[in-house]
This record gives C-alpha cells, sequence and structure tokens, in this order.
C-alpha cells in the first residue's frame, strides 16, 4: 500500500479544521492517547484527556481541545509514514479515532443500495443469479425509490402494493418504513485505522467495500464531528440469511474507521455532512481499478434521524458512538468473469475519500490473517492506570 503522506491522507484544507484522533505513543510505558493535529505538529493530550471518549464529551470540545497544551509526539508527516500494517512500535502512529464507544452502523439508507440488498436477498447470496434478480426487481419496483420519504404515508401504500404482489422484503421495510436499520457493527475497541490490513472472512466469496461518512456523537446525543469508514460487507453471507448479519459484519479487522475526526467548527458543520460527496478506489494487484461513489446529497434518512433513532429514552450510550450513516455504493459491475459480480481479493488497497475528511487507506486479508485483535477494554484500563491517567 503507498506510504500515508499529509497529501494523500489529510483533507483539502490539511489542518485548519479541528482534527483529532488517537495515536500509539511510545514510551516507558507506551501506550494509546488522544492526539490533536496542529500545524507544526502531533500534540498528544492524554494528560487532559484520558480518551477520546472524554474529550469528545467535553463541553465545547473544540475550545477546550484548543486550549490543551498537549505533548508533541512528532510532525504530522513522520506519524502518518509510520501508520501501516507493519508499524514500528518504538515510533508513534495513528489507530483508529474510537475507544470507549460503541460502533453503530445505520444500514438501506439510500434507495440504490436498498435495491441492492433486495437483489441479495433474492438470490439467496449467490452472484451468478444476481443479474436476473435485478431485472427482475428494477422490473416490478423501479430504480428511484428517491422520492418516497421512509415512514410517510406513501411509503405504506407503496407497502401494501408490493404485499400484493408477493415483492416485499426486509429491506425494503427499514429502507421506506418508519424505522431505521441500526446495528453494532465492531464491538468497543476493535475498529482499525487508516493504514491498516481490513479483514474478509475467507469463506466469503461475494463482497465489497463500503464507503460511509460516520458521525461522532456524545453520551447525550450531541453531534460533534464526522470522519470515514469502510463497512465491510460480506454480501454472500447477509443474502443466505439476515440472521448471518453479525457475520457478515462483524469479522477481525472488518470495521475500518478514520484517518481523524474532523470537529465541527467555523468550518465544518453538519451541512457539510449532508453535502458530502465520497469517492471509491480499489486497486488490485493484477492490475485492476474500480472506482465508485457515494453522495450524502441521496441519502433516504437525514443524519440528525438517524441519531434520534440509535440514541433515545430505550438506549442509552454513556460513553458516546460513532455511526455509520451507510452508503450508496454497491458495485455491480463483473471482475473476472460474466455475472460473477465483484468481490475482493486479497491484496486489493482500498482508499475512501471526500475533501473535508481526507482519506481512509487500507490494505485487503483475510480476517484470519490480519493482526488478531488483543487490545480490548480491560487492557485499555490497565494501560490508562499504569500511566498513571486514571483518577
Amino acid at each position: 500500500m503507498h506510504t500515508l503522506t499529509p497529501e494523500n491522507t489529510l483533507p483539502a484544507d490539511g489542518v485548519n479544521g479541528t482534527l483529532v484522533g488517537r495515536a500509539w505513543v511510545p514510551g516507558a510505558i507506551a501506550g494509546p492517547s488522544p492526539v490533536v493535529l496542529r500545524g507544526d505538529g502531533v500534540y498528544d493530550l492524554s494528560a487532559t484527556f484520558a480518551t477520546l471518549s472524554d474529550l469528545l464529551d467535553t463541553a465545547d470540545v473544540v475550545q477546550a481541545v484548543r486550549g490543551a497544551q498537549g505533548r508533541l509526539i512528532g510532525d504530522v508527516a513522520s506519524v502518518l509514514a509510520n501508520t501501516r500494517v507493519d508499524a514500528s512500535p518504538a515510533q508513534p502512529y495513528f489507530l483508529a479515532p474510537a475507544d470507549l464507544q460503541v460502533i453503530k452502523a445505520a444500514g438501506v439508507t439510500f434507495a440504490s443500495s436498498m435495491i441492492e440488498r433486495v437483489i441479495e436477498e433474492q438470490a439467496k447470496g449467490d452472484p451468478a443469479r444476481a443479474e436476473s434478480v435485478r431485472r427482475t426487481v428494477v422490473d416490478a419496483i423501479g430504480s428511484d425509490l428517491r422520492a418516497v420519504k421512509p415512514g410517510s404515508p406513501e411509503a405504506a401504500q407503496l407497502k401494501a402494493v408490493l404485499l400484493a404482489q408477493g415483492l416485499w422484503s426486509q429491506y425494503l421495510e427499514v429502507g421506506i418504513g418508519p424505522d431505521a436499520e441500526v446495528f453494532t457493527k465492531a464491538p468497543v475497541m476493535a475498529a482499525v485505522g487508516t493504514g491498516s490490513a481490513v479483514g474478509i472472512h475467507p469463506k466469503s466469496e461475494w463482497n465489497n467495500p463500503e464507503p460511509e461518512v460516520v458521525l461522532a456523537v456524545t453520551r447525550q446525543g450531541a453531534i460533534v464531528g464526522a470522519t470515514l469508514g469502510n463497512d465491510v460487507n460480506l454480501r454472500d453471507f447477509e443474502g443466505r440469511s439476515a440472521l448471518l448479519l453479525s457475520k457478515a459484519k462483524d469479522n477481525n479487522a472488518s470495521c475500518a474507521v478514520g484517518p481523524f475526526i474532523r470537529l465541527f467548527d467555523e468550518t465544518f458543520g453538519l451541512d457539510d455532512v449532508r453535502r458530502c460527496e465520497l469517492t471509491l478506489r480499489v486497486e488490485g494487484d493484477e492490475g485492476y481499478v474500480l472506482s465508485g461513489a457515494s453522495s450524502m446529497g441521496q441519502i433516504s434518512r437525514d443524519p440528525a434521524d438517524l441519531v434520534v433513532q440509535t440514541l433515545n429514552r430505550n438506549h442509552q450510550y454513556p460513553d458516546g458512538f460513532l455511526l455509520f450513516l451507510g452508503t450508496l455504493f454497491a458495485p455491480t459491475e463483473d471482475r473476472d468473469h460474466p455475472g460473477g459480480g465483484f468481490t475482493h481479493k486479497v491484496g486489493d488497497t482500498v482508499a475512501i475519500a471526500t475533501p473535508k475528511l481526507g482519506t481512509l487507506r487500507n490494505v485487503v486479508t483475510h480476517s484470519d490473517a490480519a493482526p488478531p485483535w488483543q487490545f480490548g477494554l480491560g487492557a485499555l484500563m490497565r494501560n490508562l492506570a499504569a500511566r498513571g491517567l486514571l483518577s
């Protein structure tokens, strides 16, 4: 994979926004720390905020970050250069910008990807059947459902028509029904960051990346920033049965987030999220290239509504959460042979980008070959205690 640099990783305006994240910091007792990127380097904020969750939940978080002196751990370029699969532990490197936050994901939030989920279901996870099923489904329900507002009377009427035709689907239910699909994407501390390997289950033969905007939300439900995510998806597993969703979505290294959280300040806000245009590029070792895009302007449910459906009187998140907002992207082009569709190969590099949030870069491997997840909540608490950061 390409070496990470400020030019291929940072937002288009560099560090002019308020960029926070996490880094592994070497020392007498090495460990993960919340960091902020400034014009003269990367600063460790752990003396003020033990965890990124604490930082994000601070009142007036932007001013708190700007007022925290921090400790310089290196320039941005050198820390990025060491942010790779074989990172040297003797030098700092960036981690996924999440620690205690639960990682949630909203599914079927775009009309085009909703139709692809219906096709997966009808094809029973078999990519060879997808094209014929796609023609049948599109002929029956059309290819553009963006005008249908989820939960509206018009959506209820459409549901009645499709039920009468025997074409109703669980994916249409969450796509245009009143209740959004919100699931847990990864356990706390399990996400990988930019420069890391992302894992595909070795038994999957039909899978794809999912480029998404990811919101950072406090325990009170305030949206304080955003980052990028790859909701690695196994189309064959979920297509066989929706009850395999956890196996399709949650495997070792199957959730990538980063490179940094851009806090909402005078340079960036929720309306910028609503206007985000994401690009995706997959490059294979054999010279294969796939380009795609996802436009937040075509989302069926507003990001703020998805947050309300996630955190409310029925469910709380005392350490906050990250929320994947879903994707418009669902690859249908063939990679190896006609009718085979797209699927990843080991060694693929994946780059997800948008000007305001930078670029998230990862390399694909199998989940059983990715570095095993070993640093969990217990390890974090013991590390923070050993560093004298727990009060």
